[in-house]
């Protein structure tokens, strides 16, 4: 279970660090500014947008306080996450 446990974590991690490089090359601006205003739920939810879709939804999810939910609704063109554990 603790496997299982740290694995997740590491998982968790990697996709945050992911959301960092994709908005940093769609953008040119770090993530962590926004990253400290969302809940996890928002940015997990998050990695299912495409960069195109990123950058706004990011700024929509902030402003509109919108949840994970809301989020993943708004997504236009999903973009899946098929290698999660």
């Amino acid at each position: 279970m603790l496997r299982q446990h740290y694995a997740l974590t590491v998982q968790d991690r990697v996709v945050l660090l992911e959301l960092r490089y994709r908005y940093f090359v769609t953008t040119g601006k770090r993530f962590e500014p926004i990253e400290e205003q969302l809940t996890d739920s928002q940015l997990f939810a998050l990695r299912f947008a495409p960069d195109e879709e990123l950058a706004a939804l990011a700024d929509s999810a902030v402003a509109e306080k919108l949840s994970g939910t809301d989020i993943k609704k708004a997504i236009k063109n999903w973009k899946g996450d098929y290698r999660r554990v």
